[in-house]
């Protein structure tokens, strides 16, 4: 008997079951965060679940890392084009955000 950890939906992969989008769990694990600590994140998860996602990623490695890459592009653009429609919102988010870490 298997079970299905990650569902794909709307071309957005989830854990099944939950909100919790794939990518926040291969994101942790390759941060380098134990699959303990990646529940301690996301309390929605069961240890089973991480696992199984993380199983579904290295089994899928090469697509996952593509999907990932693609989203890394879109937010890059989308990013670009809200600095570019306000920038000088963009620059006060700067400058607050350089304040904060001084």
């Amino acid at each position: 008997m298997s079970k299905e950890y990650v569902t794909k939906i709307q071309n957005a992969y989830r854990i099944t079951g939950t909100r919790v989008s794939l990518d926040s769990v291969v994101y942790a694990f390759l941060n380098g965060q134990s699959p303990e600590s990646i529940v301690d994140s996301f309390p929605s998860l069961t240890l089973e679940q991480v696992y199984g996602a993380i199983a579904f990623y290295l089994a899928n490695r090469a697509a996952i890392d593509d999907y990932l890459r693609q989203g890394e592009e879109e937010f890059a653009a989308l990013s670009q084009k809200l600095r570019e429609a306000n920038p000088l919102l963009y620059q006060k988010l700067l400058t607050h955000k350089k304040n904060r870490a001084a």
